[in-house]
């Protein structure tokens, strides 16, 4: 009879022996960062040269005419909407299985964010669910390239411009991944970036917009620097912005830290390929596919769809806690749907421009819901620098849970 080794979360050891720090950095960060606060130059708007400078080189990763950094990703999502011109009342077509941000910032700009469920093979947006939700009343697609897999964006372009919409991609997920040869965030009208301290390039916090469009480009310039112009004096203010702007410490950080976004991108989108190709061979795991546009992958995310049936039934969220306990870092992901928080079920939206006969306790978006419940789990960026043994053994990990609860 086969001997079925103990889990590590009941004292047996672990099948992962190793940790994957993050970030990554070396000396040149923290003498790049001991240089600007030895200049003195940390904050005033007259020496915003480092800025600028990481502004231009991001842009130009990312294959855009113009990028306006920010203080977070929210910030420069609240950015892209108000520079596309909503009003009051306007509706805007997000996915449900994101960050909140996604949706909450559309409540903050007294919009209604109109959920539409997402795609079972890649948990972006449906290009069919976003075409029956729209409405005379829809002005904005914010499709959210989840995990670093691009969403479907000659579809949801194209129902764009065929119904006079703007497109603002949310690509918090999605530094330097790329759909058809093209990066992510330069397609739709405005691309949205987040830098907070997870995320494939960061800084600890910030965010950035990037757009090829000079009107787009002013406005959000304006709004982020408390609504002054090019042109204008200091004391001059020309639309209600704020100070959203990042610090030149953030900034000289970034710069540091592209020079090795496109390698570790290239890295991460390797081992997703082998990492998938190891556990489309284990019985009720799949990964979420490949094949929809996309030609470089950057993994924010590797997720794996889970089936507790070929797992002796165990649930989701204890296979989670075994998997980790192997040593994979790991997360069961969002608990339930976006429509589903207390924010939007109580409708606490502090708002006065979302109808009284907007009410989210009826919305049901079945792939998202079963993501959330049963099925979704994430194994983060960090771990898919590793190598290709660290691939195989994390594969291993899920494959020694499979035997002991199955034995």
């Amino acid at each position: 009879m086969e001997t079925i080794a103990p889990l590590a979360i009941h004292g047996g050891e672990k099948t992962v022996g190793r940790s994957f720090p993050w970030p990554v950095f070396d000396e040149s960060e923290v003498e790049a960062v001991a240089d600007l606060v030895r200049s003195g130059r940390w904050g005033d708007p007259d020496c915003a040269d480092t800025v600028e400078t990481f502004e231009k080189e991001f842009a130009a990763y990312c294959g855009a005419r113009y990028a306006v950094s920010c203080v977070n990703g929210s910030v420069s999502l609240r950015l892209a909407l108000i520079a596309c011109g909503v009003r009051p009342g306007d509706e805007v077509i997000v996915p449900p299985y994101t960050f909140i941000a996604t949706a909450s910032v559309v409540l903050e700009v007294n919009c209604v964010p109109v959920f539409v469920d997402i795609d079972p093979d890649t948990y972006n947006l449906d290009p069919k669910a976003v075409e029956a939700a729209i409405t005379d009343k829809t002005r904005v697609i914010i499709p959210v390239h989840f995990a670093g897999q691009s969403c479907d964006m000659d579809a949801l372009m194209d129902l764009a411009h065929r119904n006079g919409l703007k497109v603002i991609e949310d690509a918090a997920h999605a530094h330097g991944a790329e759909y058809r040869g093209r990066k992510l965030g330069s397609i739709g009208d405005v691309g949205s970036f987040s830098f907070q301290s997870s995320k494939n390039l960061t800084a600890g916090e910030g965010g950035i917009v990037v757009t090829n469009d000079e009107a787009l480009y002013r406005m959000m310039a304006s709004l982020r620097n408390v609504g002054r112009m090019e042109g204008g004096q200091w004391y001059d203010h020309f639309n209600p912005g704020c100070n959203y702007r990042i610090t030149q410490m953030q900034a000289v950080l970034l710069s540091r830290q592209l020079t090795r976004l496109e390698k570790q991108t290239r890295v991460r989108d390797a081992n997703g390929r082998y990492l998938g190709a190891l556990l489309d061979g284990i019985d009720g795991i799949t990964p979420l596919t490949r094949g929809h546009g996309e030609t470089l992958h950057c993994y924010h995310l590797f997720i794996f769809r889970y089936e507790a049936s070929q797992f002796g039934q165990l649930p989701k969220r204890k296979f989670v806690e075994m998997l980790g306990a192997e040593g994979v870092p790991c997360s069961a992901g969002y608990p339930h749907p976006l429509y589903k928080q207390p924010l939007f079920q109580n409708k606490n939206f502090m708002c006065y421009a979302i109808p009284e006969t907007v009410d989210y306790t009826g919305v049901y978006c079945p792939v998202a819901e079963r993501a959330c419940l049963d099925e979704a789990v994430w194994i983060f960026q960090n771990a898919l620098l590793g190598t290709r043994e660290d691939m195989e053994s994390f594969a291993e990990a899920i494959r020694k849970i499979q035997r002991y609860v199955t034995a």
